[in-house]
């Protein structure tokens, strides 16, 4: 445990070791979680030891303000920390901090009084047009059953093709798609329905899976059939998606959801509005769709120069 490297009380490092325990025992942690907060620990308290002036007791760690684990926050941050690191210290300490208080022997309120760093938002990771056709064509399902590799390219082309997410593809029944449609009615997140366009491609990969599927499908029930004719599952459609993955050298980014990160940001670089995609993909905050705008950002600085009567 690197405990040698800490100037401590001896009986707060037995505490400490006692918690580390109980992590491991009790809530089963993942040894990667246990690394992290042994280390996290580590770095409180050798902070300690200078912030404080000497080795760090119960008694200290009773004491503390806000303020100091701010301090040991801004010092972490100076060591090149980002927020995601940052807000893991936190998170270690406040855990250790807890379960000294559940023994009587801090207050935990110092900790908890302070704000987790915000956390940066991750840019979707769309798959490139060539990457995304070659994903949802038939040739890409190597399933031996005709209609299970037909099945896998319809839910595939429904989630690039209308940007569903992949739960919404499989809660679809057998009426919601039919010969000849041109629009989807869908309910997502919240409840909340909206209309799809429905291209005639995706139209055509459903019925070819309709036409192979052994299952009769009732209306009402699922359009999507597992192997044994019970609803698919999506597990199913992301091992297929791993298949694909190691087949065609894709990055471990290409899952089922960023075929629908895709559809956004093809639609964006393609000329489509911010509202309407917003609408198109359900998002109940004009904010959560505004994110794709980083992943077509020179695209936007070509529509600013164009329009902007400044520019």
């Amino acid at each position: 445990m690197n405990e040698l490297l800490i100037i401590a009380d001896p009986k707060l490092m037995a505490e400490r070791s006692r918690w580390l325990d109980a992590l491991g025992q009790e809530r089963r942690l993942s040894a990667h979680t246990l690394d992290a907060y042994e280390r996290d620990t580590r770095q409180f308290l050798t902070f300690l030891t200078g912030h404080l002036g000497g080795p760090t007791t119960i008694k200290d760690i009773h004491a503390l303000r806000p303020a100091d684990f701010r301090a040991f926050l801004a010092a972490r941050r100076k060591d090149g920390a980002g927020a995601r690191s940052l807000g893991r210290n936190l998170a270690g300490l406040r855990s250790l901090l807890r379960y000294l208080e559940k023994k009587g022997l801090v207050n935990a309120a110092g900790a908890g009084a302070v704000r987790s760093p915000k956390q940066p938002k991750s840019l979707p990771k769309p798959l490139s047009d060539t990457q995304a056709i070659t994903v949802v064509s038939d040739e890409a399902q190597m399933h031996d059953e005709p209609w299970i590799a037909a099945r896998d390219t319809a839910v595939l082309t429904l989630l690039y093709g209308c940007g569903l997410r992949i739960s919404e593809a499989l809660n679809l029944t057998p009426e919601d798609v039919r010969p000849g449609a041109t629009a989807l009615r869908i309910t997502g997140k919240g409840n909340k329905t909206r209309l799809v366009p429905l291209l005639p491609i995706v139209v055509e990969a459903v019925e070819k899976y309709r036409a192979l599927c052994p299952y009769h499908l009732d209306a009402g029930t699922p359009l999507f059939r597992g192997a044994r004719g019970n609803k698919l599952q999506a597990g199913i459609i992301q091992r297929g998606m791993q298949k694909l993955r190691s087949a065609f050298g894709l990055p471990d980014s290409a899952t089922p959801h960023a075929l629908r990160h895709s559809f956004a940001t093809h639609l964006l670089a393609g000329g489509g509005d911010l509202r309407t995609i917003q609408e198109l993909l359900g998002h109940a905050s004009l904010s959560t769709t505004q994110v794709y705008t980083g992943v077509d950002s020179s695209r936007l600085l070509e529509v600013y120069d164009r329009a902007h009567p400044r520019a």
